[in-house]
């Protein structure tokens, strides 16, 4: 069965283990796994920043099916770890999950790398003055799109088993008794990854601008191959658990089993009916909200559904009311995830920013000159310095000024963050107005490629802006999904951000695509026009703007419908 409890669940993993593996894994295994995850995330953070720029220039492709390309690609990062982590737990395992996710990433890198190297693997230069272009052919597309396709899989497998094959190797015995080992690796693997990416928008997109194409997608393919030679030479101290039945799996069975068993009736008394329910499970009844599931966990006649040890005979026709509960608690967060993946539009913009930094003066003195594709890294560093901030600055100034310990609730730091984001599109809005007016002035309309007479200086406050909105809101939503879904959900509650990124991707090309059509025709250029001096992005981001309060208003409303969290029910019963 995949219904147990969160401490059935710990429980059971120790006997998955063979009499080998017991002297294996603790804290040197975490070098081969820590790096591992940190090399892939900087080789494929490495390919984001500049790619659109690399479409345009070398595939001849316009701004819109150029950002339709990276948000698919996005999505399926974002995305595939689910699939991924269901395959890892219930067939394949763990580590050989990482290891063939990493070879995988790994081929792909290697063949996109090829597009840089070989000529003919894109289109011909851009011929005359005219700049006279012709459109890359169809293997050209396909052997480009197989490529980050492949990346993408492979990086979401490494993704949805990374970390917890870390966690696995700290449950031995001995750590069990020292609970700060595992909240130290958490610590270590979020804190390498945030190291990682800042290494790639940085030292990576350097190599890209000033040593070309051919060195700088070639870097990404040594730290990738650096990376899958990591995880293997690790092999023999590993501690690996066997695949066993999966949450997502029990999930799956009470949607097929309420269906199966649709046409029974559900009673107003409860003692009526026969519910199935684990061994040793506090819940006893199935909640009242959505009814129609708790048709999955009645036992119609008990010598048919349940076997002697009490098992389910079939249960993809009879669950487990824990099985029941940890759906609902899925369904009962989707309203509040969708707003939080809607706001995530505003943040997966990757090619704009890019055009937009292009354009501008990005000295810093008189030699040094910032990458276009790295002004990316100012929203991160002003993630990392909020949560700093957060803790030694924000809630002890609030603790003085109430006479109490302060506490920003989960729910309180998403809608904050989502009123932040909405502010970030709105700057970026001016900044772009203004700057497109100095590019029309100055008489550079014709050449989108042009710098202007504008500091790129302006782009720090939505940038930074943005690095706050995705730190309150992405850590609110991690501890918002794991504290109020059961321990045995844990798995389910931190893909769930993800999941989230993954649809916005997918929003943001149909919000941009959409746009392109409105707006194009009548001799005028489309709002996202690939000449951005021409086109209206200031236009876009009000658009995105608009869409943005419409968001934060939904949040509010859901968040007030879906009622107190667990741990606001505890304060008020503590306080009556």
């Amino acid at each position: 069965m995949a219904n147990s409890s969160g401490e059935k669940g710990e429980m059971i993993e120790q006997p998955l283990l063979d009499a080998s593996e017991t002297q294996k894994g603790g804290f040197r295994t975490l070098p081969f796994i820590l790096g591992n995850a940190a090399l892939m995330n900087a080789a494929t953070n490495a390919l984001t920043p500049n790619l659109i720029l690399y479409l345009m220039n070398e595939y001849h492709m316009d701004m819109t099916t150029g950002s339709n390309i990276l948000y698919i690609w996005s999505a399926t990062i974002n995305i595939a770890p689910v699939l991924a982590a269901f395959l890892a737990d219930s067939f394949v395992g763990r580590f050989k999950m990482i290891g063939l996710g990493s070879v995988v990433t790994l081929v792909g890198m290697f063949l996109f790398w090829l597009t840089s190297v070989i000529p003919q693997a894109r289109p011909p230069p851009c011929i005359g003055s005219n700049n006279i272009c012709r459109s890359a052919e169809m293997f050209q597309l396909f052997f480009l799109c197989s490529s980050l396709g492949l990346v993408a899989i492979g990086a979401g497998a490494i993704k949805s088993s990374s970390l917890a094959f870390g966690s696995d190797q700290l449950k031995r015995e001995v750590y069990q008794e020292n609970a700060r080992a595992i909240e130290s690796y958490f610590s270590w693997y979020y804190a390498v990854y945030a190291l990682s990416v800042l290494v790639a928008l940085t030292c990576l997109v350097y190599i890209q601008v000033n040593l070309g194409w051919a060195l700088g997608f070639g870097a990404p393919v040594l730290l990738m191959l650096f990376s899958t030679l990591l995880i293997f030479l690790g092999n023999p101290f590993y501690v690996k658990l066997k695949p066993k039945s999966s949450l997502i799996t029990g999930l799956i069975q009470v949607i097929v089993a309420s269906y199966r068993n649709r046409c029974l009736r559900l009673s107003s008394q409860s003692e009526d009916i026969l519910y199935h329910q684990t061994k040793g499970s506090v819940i006893v009844l199935p909640s009242e909200k959505l009814r129609f599931l708790n048709k999955a966990c009645i036992v119609q006649d008990p010598q048919l559904d349940l076997s002697p040890d009490g098992e389910a005979t079939d249960p993809w026709r009879l669950c487990t009311v824990d099985q029941v509960e940890e759906l609902k608690a899925l369904l009962n967060v989707v309203p509040i995830w969708l707003t939080g993946a809607i706001m995530n539009i505003n943040i997966i913009q990757p090619s704009f920013p890019v055009l937009q930094a292009t354009t501008m003066d990005r000295h810093i003195g008189s030699s040094f000159e910032i990458p276009a594709a790295s002004f990316g890294i100012f929203a991160v560093i002003a993630a990392i310095i909020w949560i700093v901030l957060y803790d030694c600055l924000v809630l002890p100034i609030a603790s003085k000024m109430t006479g109490k310990p302060a506490h920003f609730s989960t729910k309180e730091r998403m809608g904050f963050g989502m009123f932040l984001s909405f502010l970030s599109v709105l700057v970026m809005a001016v900044v772009e107005g203004v700057r497109r007016s100095i590019a029309i002035k100055e008489g550079y309309s014709d050449d989108p490629q042009s710098v202007i007479p504008m500091s790129a200086m302006w782009l720090l406050p939505q940038n930074c802006l943005a690095g706050f909105a995705e730190a309150l809101n992405a850590i609110g939503q991690n501890e918002f999904y794991i504290s109020e879904f059961p321990r045995s959900m844990s798995s389910v509650a931190s893909a769930l951000l993800g999941v989230g990124m993954g649809v916005a991707s997918l929003l943001a090309s149909f919000i941009m695509n959409t746009i392109n059509k409105l707006t194009r025709g009548g001799g005028q250029e489309s709002w996202v026009s690939s000449n951005i001096n021409k086109g209206h992005f200031d236009y876009y981001y009000l658009v995105l703007a608009g869409l943005s309060v419409v968001n934060l208003l939904c949040y509010i409303a859901c968040s007030r419908a879906y009622g107190p969290r667990k741990g606001e029910k505890r304060e008020v019963i503590e306080e009556d």
